[in-house]
């Protein structure tokens, strides 16, 4: 057996809310078996008059629990990881050159598995986000050299007290990780699980 690649032409899709010409560019990155229009809808607190809202949507699509259910979507799985960080890298920079006009602010929120895809962008794409906001989830293990990929973005933690998927011991796992590689950051915790909080969202 010989595994072989190819590159295919597919058509993703985003959402938007806010102005066509903003002073500032939000990129809010769902988490696993979410669909974008969803999570555009839960990230309203970050609206604002001068800002765009910006919400892509993975590239796979599957049923949750069977084919009757709401569809949801994935960033990337285990199997063939590298071609599906390429491709999500690639997608997000080609909605970057659209939507971002020039001289505005980018920052980019991720949550649960967007997290990762939201710091691997971060640092391996063409935008150089002023935030980088990783929401009920952790920077991407396997950035090469994060404290300098990352050197020139803002870089904050947000976790519940109550997440049964973020454990004490998962969380202290991942901000050692963070420490050890000297990277700098922020923290900062809400009331709540494995969820967005509006009131810390209408914060930022």
């Amino acid at each position: 057996m010989r595994e072989q690649h190819i590159e295919v032409t597919r058509t993703a899709r985003y959402f938007l809310a806010g102005p066509e010409k903003p002073t500032e560019v939000w990129f809010c990155l769902h988490g696993y078996g979410q669909l974008a229009s969803d999570f555009l809808a839960m990230c309203a607190p970050l609206e604002r008059p001068d800002r765009k809202l910006v919400a892509p949507e993975g590239l796979s699509r599957f049923y949750g629990k069977g084919f009757h259910e709401q569809p949801g979507a994935s960033w990337m799985t285990r199997a063939d990881r590298e071609a599906e960080i390429r491709d999500y890298v690639a997608y997000l920079d080609r909605v970057a050159d659209r939507e971002v006009p020039a001289g505005a602010r980018v920052n980019v929120l991720g949550f649960s598995q967007g997290a990762a895809t939201a710091s691997r962008w971060a640092a391996l794409g063409s935008v150089e986000p002023d935030r980088l906001v990783c929401w009920a989830g952790d920077v991407a293990h396997d950035i090469p050299d994060p404290a300098v990929a990352l050197a020139h973005t803002r870089v904050l933690m947000v976790l519940g007290d109550r997440d049964a998927l973020i454990t004490p011991a998962r969380r202290d796992a991942f901000l050692n990780r963070m420490d050890e590689a000297g990277m700098t950051y922020e923290v900062r915790t809400f009331s709540g699980g494995h969820r967005l909080d509006d009131t810390l969202l209408a914060e930022l």
